[in-house]
């Protein structure tokens, strides 16, 4: 008799055990507001804009360190530096009087808020406000101290090839 009643009591603790064990814990949901990022991200596009219409690329904090960079007609850009030096090259072709804008379109950001992918668009004009190019771009960002900054980006023109 002790030994049938040490047994149940022995599997209703081992029963205990296992259903402890195999509940599912409630993670809390982090609670990620879509419209401040979007609003986050659109003054991070206009700071980049305008240091690069005012030809102050070295002032743009929008890439990280290892950031790649693809873009038509070139090999990718590795590293902050390197899409630093493209860009200077860019403006020295750069219309003059000539504005770059960009536009978050879209932005789709992990649960917990930490990556976060925008899509967006971008129109050039001259001094006059006439489009000369335009396009697409998506980029990803992933926060680092509290800020999100780009790791990959990728853009083209949307305008029609011009044949060499």
């Amino acid at each position: 008799m002790k030994n049938s009643i040490f047994k149940g009591g022995l599997l209703v603790v081992i029963i205990s055990f296992m259903t402890a064990c195999n509940q599912k814990k409630e993670v809390p949901a982090v609670m990620v507001d879509k419209e401040a990022i979007k609003t986050e991200i659109q003054a991070m596009e206009n700071a980049f804009a305008e240091s690069y219409n005012n030809g102050t690329t070295d002032a743009i904090n929008y890439y990280a360190e290892d950031a790649v960079s693809f873009s038509n007609g070139k090999m990718p850009l590795e590293g902050k530096k390197a899409i630093h030096e493209s860009m200077k090259t860019e403006l020295l072709t750069f219309p003059k009087g000539a504005k770059i804008a960009f536009e978050t379109q879209e932005i789709h950001p992990s649960n917990d808020g930490n990556m976060l992918v925008e899509i967006g668009g971008y129109k050039v004009t001259d001094s006059t406000g006439t489009k000369v190019n335009s396009g697409h771009f998506i980029s990803l960002f992933e926060k680092k101290d509290g800020k999100y900054i780009c790791i990959r980006d990728m853009g083209n023109s949307d305008m029609p090839m011009t044949k060499k």
